[in-house]
């Protein structure tokens, strides 16, 4: 452990590297590697253990919540906080360039964040109390070691993203109140701006991403649509309707909100768009993540019109839209940051993007067209989203312990 140490303490713009002999063991070097690690692994654990409840018809005695509760509140601040974890910690060093969590510090971040997702296996019994504080404190120790170097760099871009993980906090925080019975019914409202969190995070992050990524990754020049104004006015229509949402203005005003923002970023979308992206796996997975959460809100629309389940809505903004785009960054960040082609990705990456865009036409489309089979669309898709983090688990597991294939330090 101490040679690691002295290599991820090193300055992050020095130009000398670790030898491979001194780094066997890489993994607390950068965020992405554990938390995209662990993310994955629980995501297949979460899923499976999800499929056992609704599917099969066991019984988890491993919280007090009730199950679909618990399944929802554990893949937004289970699972999607752990992407959120990895990515920010990484692109936040190349953003202020300065470093961020690494060596032991990174590895008690982990830690806090493991805890409440394991202890009650280990523990059936753990209070609330308990789960609270970890999962809370893994949250504020987040913003502050994100918060710290925007600070300290003046970047007051970043500003929007610590109050949206502020956000994430209060949410997990009003979950344990109803999980303690401090607040009884607040749980569903809870998970709810979780995902919605998410949601803006996607939105603003996919603004800088999607166009950067598309324009380098096809392979030719190209001069993308994104104009400045689109940014402003998604946040502020998404702002809007997260409210409308969170207390139930009703159907005409969540209506109005859905048809605007469906529109905005289908045009969005629309403007990055150019057909070299279906050569490059790695640049489409993230334009048909991009196109499934901007199919959530047309859902979103018809859920208030023609009545269908508002599920279909959620399952497309969360499936499709934030599963299919965060493992598309996490499978390019990794292949990026180990020194690997993003030109020339694994094959395999293609069969687990391939999997979640099926997964989520069964999630979300199967059940419109033969709603009497909905468990076994449910079944369905919840293989295909283990099928494709074991592949990405295969494939780029392996990557995210050991030391960069370059030879540089992260």
């Amino acid at each position: 452990m101490h040679r690691i140490r002295v290599c991820a303490d090193k300055p992050l713009n020095s130009s000398s590297s670790c030898s491979r002999s001194d780094r066997r063991i890489a993994l607390f070097e950068l965020g992405f590697r554990p938390f995209f690690l662990f993310a994955a692994l629980y995501s297949i654990w979460a899923t499976l253990a999800w499929f056992a409840v609704y599917v099969v018809g066991v019984q988890l005695a491993s919280t007090d919540m009730a199950a679909p509760a618990w399944h929802a509140h554990e893949m937004i601040y289970g699972y999607g906080t752990a992407v959120v974890a990895g990515f920010l910690l990484t692109a936040a060093q190349n953003w202020t360039g300065l470093r961020t969590l690494n060596s032991t510090p990174l590895g008690l971040l982990l830690v806090l964040w493991l805890i409440p997702r394991a202890a009650p296996y280990v523990w059936p019994a753990a209070p609330a109390g308990l789960l609270a504080i970890f999962d809370l404190a893994f949250l504020a120790m987040l913003i502050c070691a994100v918060g710290w170097v925007v600070l300290e760099s003046g970047n007051r871009k970043q500003f929007v993203i610590l109050l949206l993980l502020a956000l994430l906090l209060l949410g997990n925080g009003a979950y344990y109140l109803d999980l303690a019975g401090f607040v009884p019914g607040i749980a569903q409202k809870a998970v709810l701006s979780g995902l919605y969190a998410l949601l803006a995070l996607v939105l603003i992050l996919a603004g800088r991403v999607v166009p950067f990524f598309t324009e380098r990754g096809v392979g030719y020049p190209v001069q993308l649509m994104n104009l400045s104004w689109v940014d402003p006015a998604n946040l502020v229509l998404f702002a809007a309707f997260w409210i409308s949402e969170l207390i139930d203005l009703g159907n005409t005003p969540q209506a109005l909100l859905s048809a605007a923002l469906f529109l905005l970023n289908a045009y969005r979308l629309w403007g990055w768009y150019t057909h070299g992206i279906w050569k490059k796996p790695l640049v489409w997975v993230l334009h048909v993540a991009y196109g499934f959460l901007t199919a959530g809100f047309l859902l979103t629309l018809l859920s208030s019109l023609a009545g269908i389940s508002p599920y279909l809505a959620i399952h497309a903004f969360a499936y499709g839209g934030i599963g299919m785009m965060t493992l598309g960054m996490m499978s390019r960040v990794t292949l990026g940051h180990t020194g690997r082609s993003v030109q020339q990705p694994p094959s395999t990456l293609t069969f687990a993007f391939g999997s979640l865009v099926a997964g989520t036409l069964i999630r979300v489309i199967a059940p419109i067209a033969a709603p009497s089979q909905y468990v076994l669309w449910v079944g369905l898709s919840q293989a295909l989203w283990v099928a494709a983090f074991a592949v990405f688990l295969i494939v780029l597991g392996s990557a995210l312990v050991q030391p960069r294939v370059d030879g540089k330090p992260g």
